[in-house]
């Protein structure tokens, strides 16, 4: 709560109230104390008060007349057993804090451990240590009922502390591990929100949103708290609008609402199966509603024509309706060429005119290149002359180093010479 009144003097014969809220762990736990010192207290300044078995520090948050309604709404008594602020916080307070809260991430990190090897269906938030280390209470969410007596004994035995288990829902555990929203500013609930207000799916009709589970959730999983903000605008505003308009008769048929403009005052109509909405101002609605009731039928919806009013410099922004019009012609193109591949692909596959039956090409085995085109002696050279006789394996191509000749280029003009037939190796003679 916002204090207002603190820049609020006093009368002289006037007195403050003697109970002050006192906030822990950077807000996300307060409570009410008494202060007997008789001193006078400012917003952010820390204090020691009671704790369990010894003390605690924290920070003022609210003083004044204001605590009675926080006290009220929060439904705290004042009674004698509220505890009492001992003092303002020394150097050796502050320097205790300091080495307990130092412990905070270990001990969660090793209460999680624990949990996890009892098999404890509970997930640990937070593990808050008291000022003077004597006190540690872990906030914890569970949807069903945990028998965690086994657990307090371990976690006593282990910390050397006297343990508190507290229950905690999903919004207050987003609140105290923090993160950013879809907003992109950090959550409400970590920074200024305390009070969590329920939120269900009707407030997002009232303002014309879709019903969208994971646009309308926050971090914590349920509904955003964002919702409830604007409200109460929109509940004003549609008071102006006339109820029992979903469906209106005219003599072209029956036209349905889709939506309520609440900025404009407009209500937009469209006939069963068409895509076109008509804009009708609240006043025609009304008159619509008044002749329906006669048994009477409107000729002419008489819709609002929409201006869009463009500033000298600005260019006009609009949507427009490109269905049909977008042209496909580039993924036909591609598709095409890919037929032309398959099919070329498809012809060099088949036997030519000129080639060996497939019982001969089975005899004598073809090496191909990756293109499809054979090697070694069966390959045909570029130029047209025949190919140089060659000495083959057996049954196997030609190797490198066996039966192959370097072509000899001839100079112009001169005739080749003859070379003698190649004495033939018996090892390599074919059978």
């Amino acid at each position: 709560m916002f204090d207002w009144l603190a820049d609020i003097p006093l009368s002289d014969q006037a007195v403050p109230y003697d109970i002050v809220e006192i906030s822990f762990n950077n807000g996300s736990r307060k409570d009410f104390y008494r202060n007997t010192t008789r001193h006078l207290f400012e917003k952010g300044e820390p204090v020691t008060v009671e704790g369990v078995g010894g003390f605690d520090v924290g920070e003022v948050s609210l003083t004044g007349e204001l605590v009675k309604l926080q006290m009220k709404k929060h439904r705290v008594q004042d009674t004698p057993d509220i505890k009492k602020i001992l003092r303002r916080s020394t150097e050796g307070d502050i320097e205790k804090q300091r080495s307990s809260k130092a412990r905070e991430k270990d001990a969660l990190i090793r209460s999680r451990a624990i949990a996890r090897q009892l098999k404890l269906e509970m997930k640990l938030a937070e593990v808050e240590i008291q000022a003077d280390g004597r006190k540690a209470t872990f906030f914890y969410t569970a949807d069903e009922r945990v028998d965690f007596r086994e657990l307090i004994r371990v976690y006593a035995g282990e910390f050397r502390v006297k343990v508190e288990m507290r229950q905690i829902g999903a919004r207050q555990e987003a609140g105290k591990v923090g993160g950013i929203g879809s907003c992109g500013r950090e959550l409400c609930c970590s920074t200024w929100l305390t009070a969590f207000k329920s939120v269900n799916t009707t407030a997002a009709r009232y303002q014309n949103l879709s019903i969208n589970q994971s646009k309308l959730s926050g971090q914590c999983g349920r509904l955003k708290c964002c919702l409830n903000y604007e409200l109460d605008t929109y509940l004003d505003a549609l008071r102006d609008f006339p109820e029992e308009a979903d469906t209106l008769e005219t003599a072209g048929g029956i036209i349905y609402l889709q939506k309520r403009d609440i900025f404009k005052n407009l209500m937009w109509y469209a006939y069963q199966g068409s895509s076109k909405s008509y804009p009708l101002a609240i006043e025609r609605v009304k008159e619509i509603q008044n002749m329906n009731r006669q048994g009477e039928k409107p000729e002419e919806l008489k819709a609002v024509e929409l201006e869009v009013v463009v500033k000298e410099g600005e260019e006009e922004h609009a949507f427009v309706d490109v269905v049909g019009q977008i042209s496909l012609r580039s993924l036909e193109r591609n598709s095409r060429k890919r037929r032309e591949k398959q099919k070329q692909k498809g012809r060099d596959r088949q036997p030519q005119s000129g080639d060996k039956p497939a019982r001969d090409r089975d005899r004598q085995p073809q090496n191909r290149d990756r293109q499809g085109q054979p090697q070694g002696r069966d390959r045909q050279p570029r130029d047209g002359r025949p190919p140089k006789p060659q000495a083959s394996g057996k049954g196997q191509g030609p190797t490198k180093g066996q039966g192959q000749q370097r072509p000899q280029r001839s100079g112009q003009g001169q005739p080749q010479r003859k070379r003698p037939p190649e004495k033939e190796d018996p090892d390599t003679r074919k059978p």
